[in-house]
């Protein structure tokens, strides 16, 4: 860090000198316009390059036991081309590697398929998915699969089950997306600026969503359990006693998002002061299930357990609400 003294011209202007260095690196002459940007903080940015295009960032790659994993870590950290070379050819099995991988994320295309090469490119514009955008959309999806899969349990019903699963994947193409977008925002200060996220929102970004993404998990968990009792239900009491905890539990879920996105201190502290009745309701259920056939013991005991842990990921998102900075 270089500290400048702030001068000021006899009309009142105030001015700093820029560094000599950082100037002739970028090309900056006597009338060269540069772009001043102020963040959320009160920082200022410059820009000398706000003009041009920024150089797509390429990696190349080599075919190998883990080339999904890889394409999927160079998405995250923000490549733009990502080139799969081998010394020979690309068999069918790697081809098919690479298809699966694209599949997972939004934006990543095949743009070339040759011989011996695959050129995969995102064509995503950051700057067009705000990151509270993406964390909605991921919510949304997650309380549909919530909402679905308790019903398909207490009613048996396979079809309500399968479709819960069916919507895992894009809960993680999004997860995926929103985590490109932040660590872009945080290697590019301007982008954080153009879209109001200072680079401690992304923190508590990826925390939520990956939270939000664990719900997901735990409904699809849920789903499973449900298939495997094919098309078997509690019986009615249980469902309802069911069904209530699980009311307690999603109001707990909206609850837990609307304050981290709002920043209301008070509506996180409303999740967490539930936690006594939650204890409650599930300790009931549970002595509930023990009444019902021994064949469906086990699986509606890891329902109910899985219920639980929504709660707490809905407290542990609660957690991360902070009153909005004054703008």
């Amino acid at each position: 860090m270089e500290l400048r003294k702030v001068q000021r011209t006899p009309g009142g202007t105030f001015f700093v000198c820029l560094p000599k260095a950082w100037a002739e690196r970028y090309g900056l002459d006597k009338g060269s316009v540069v772009a001043v940007d102020e963040s959320m903080n009160g920082r200022l940015y410059i820009d000398a390059t706000y003009k041009t295009e920024p150089t797509p960032r390429t990696i190349v790659m080599k075919p190998g036991p883990y080339l999904d994993r890889e394409i999927v870590g160079k998405y995250l950290l923000g490549y733009d081309v990502i080139r799969i070379e081998a010394k020979d050819h690309i068999s069918l099995e790697v081809r098919d590697v690479v298809k699966r991988a694209a599949r997972k994320l939004v934006g990543l295309e095949i743009v070339e398929e040759e011989y011996a090469s695959i050129v995969l490119q995102c064509l995503l514009e950051p700057s067009s998915f705000p990151p509270e955008k993406i964390l909605r959309r991921e919510y949304a999806i997650t309380a549909g699969m919530h909402r679905d899969v308790a019903n398909a349990f207490v009613d048996g019903n396979i079809s309500l089950a399968k479709s819960v699963l069916s919507r895992d994947n894009e809960v993680n193409r999004l997860y995926f997306l929103l985590v490109r977008v932040l660590r872009t925002i945080i290697q590019n200060p301007s982008l954080g600026v153009k879209l109001g996220v200072r680079p401690i929102d992304c923190l508590d970004y990826r925390l939520a969503a990956s939270l939000i993404e664990t719900i997901g998990d735990e409904c699809v968990y849920i789903a499973n359990k449900t298939l495997a009792l094919g098309g078997k239900k509690p019986s009615q009491p249980l469902a309802k006693m069911f069904m209530d905890f699980d009311s307690l539990v999603s109001k707990a879920r909206e609850d837990a998002l609307k304050a981290f996105l709002t920043g209301d201190i008070a509506l996180a502290e409303n999740v967490r002061v539930i936690r006594e009745k939650i204890s409650k309701n599930f300790q009931d259920v549970e002595h509930a299930i023990k009444k019902e056939p021994v064949e469906t013991v086990a699986y509606a005991l890891a329902v109910a357990s899985a219920l639980q842990q929504i709660y707490e990921h809905s407290v542990d998102i609660a957690d991360l609400a902070m009153p909005k900075p004054q703008k």
